[in-house]
């Protein structure tokens, strides 16, 4: 079933945002109000620790970016909130600089491989007065945790889910995407765009850019045609790997 025609006065949503890191706006809708409200709740959280789980490109880093930017706006004597990665956790690393940086951003907790680390950072947080941003591709409680100990910790974090976007986030996303190109699509593209197009946000970023690529290489402006294109090209199966 074809998802409901969009008008060019449906284009003119307003969606409340945040600052960015870079030029992207953080555009808040059902689908991730609640991560939102997580992040903006700081020092106020019901736990040390929260992790914000959704699929690649949701938004992930970039809400991590706001938690950091509250921190350094909230906190007597700013800093910069440390990122790390958890494929590259530093026990010895986080311990020396945890005086200084009581807050920490752990982000792609489904990459961790050095658990015993992450059980003494997860108890040093804790038990010290420090929080912990996590982020992850799924919840904390569906994660291949072979430490009992880490495993039962992980599973009380609160946990909050960005999910699927609507059609409303959705088109105005690809507007705005469009917009960073300077380019003004008209309804009926963004229409088909939307009625063929895979659900993500990663996969919207892809698809504007092949779009691009292609009505430059044609210098040809954007029609359906070239849409049909670009989804052709995103949808082979040497692409799908991306998705």
């Amino acid at each position: 079933m074809h998802a409901p025609a969009i008008t060019s006065k449906q284009f003119a949503l307003e969606f409340p945002h945040r600052e960015s890191l870079g030029r992207e706006d953080f555009l808040v809708a059902r689908c991730n109000a609640e991560a939102v409200a997580l992040i903006d709740s700081w020092p106020n959280w019901p736990y040390f620790g929260i992790c914000i789980y959704g699929p690649e490109g949701c938004g992930k880093t970039h809400l991590a970016n706001v938690f950091a930017t509250n921190v350094a706006r909230l906190t007597e004597h700013p800093y910069k909130v440390p990122s790390i990665r958890a494929e590259q956790i530093s026990l010895p690393l986080i311990r020396k600089n945890f005086e200084e940086h009581k807050c920490l951003i752990i982000e792609n907790l489904e990459n961790l491989s050095d658990q015993e680390s992450l059980f003494h950072i997860y108890n040093l947080f804790r038990d010290e007065g420090g929080n912990i941003l996590f982020t992850a591709n799924t919840a904390p409680a569906r994660l291949p945790i072979t430490l009992p100990d880490l495993r039962s910790r992980l599973n009380i974090l609160p946990a909050i889910e960005i999910k699927t976007p609507d059609n409303d986030l959705l088109s105005a996303l690809l507007i705005k995407l469009f917009d960073d190109r300077q380019i003004t699509p008209s309804p009926e593209v963004i229409n088909y765009m939307l009625n063929n197009m895979q659900r993500s946000f990663s996969y919207a970023r892809r698809l504007v850019e092949e779009i691009d690529n292609i009505s430059l290489e044609r210098k040809h402006a954007i029609t359906i045609s070239i849409v049909k294109e670009a989804i052709s090209v995103l949808d082979t199966p040497a692409q799908g790997f991306l998705f």
